[in-house]
């Protein structure tokens, strides 16, 4: 099968940018990384909805939480989860600000709230191979899932400020009309 001139595939360019030889398509995507923080921020969410799952499962099957606490947390995951998805698509489309709300919000108070708990059980004096020798299937899918969300918030943070994503977002924040004040 033949293409005509107009719909062959263009080879990537990671570093293009909204320049006079840009295609209309390539002028509107983000470059690699930061596309692929977005789609690291998605994944960090999903894996985060996993534990949710994996933990109010946890509680329905021992008993260890009401229903009002279960409530309660899922209050408060559910619109974070939501805040981080609508945050993470601002980010895909040059907003510094969310860029610095995911860095600062999810990159550094988010993997803070994850990584206290194991922290805090090293430093008690347990170690990792006897929390692996106590560890079930389901306490090994938790671990697995927090570890890809952890992975995937930090790698998230270091390409949103990779020198393709910084000229991205330099740029899109040139491009903005400023806003009459009061708007």
């Amino acid at each position: 099968m033949s293409r005509s001139p107009s719909t062959r595939l263009r080879p990537h360019r990671p570093h293009a940018t909204a320049t006079a030889t840009a295609t209309p398509h390539e002028a509107a995507l983000p470059p690699a990384p930061v596309r692929t923080a977005f789609a690291l921020w998605v994944t960090a969410v999903a894996a985060g909805a996993f534990e949710t799952v994996l933990a109010v499962g946890r509680m329905l099957a021992d008993s260890s939480a009401s229903g009002a606490g279960i409530a309660m947390g899922l209050a408060v995951r559910l619109p974070v989860f939501t805040a981080a998805l609508l945050v993470a698509r601002q980010m895909r489309r040059g907003r510094g600000w969310a860029r610095i709300t995911l860095a600062l919000g999810l990159g550094v108070l988010g993997t803070a709230s994850m990584v206290l708990q194991p922290i805090q059980a090293l430093a008690q004096g347990r170690s990792l191979s006897w929390e692996l020798a106590q560890a079930g299937p389901i306490d090994l899918a938790f671990g697995a899932s927090r570890a890809l969300h952890v992975g995937s918030v930090l790698t998230a943070v270091v390409l949103m400020f990779l020198p393709a994503a910084n000229a991205f977002f330099r740029a899109a924040r040139a491009g903005r009309e400023p806003r009459p004040a009061g708007s």
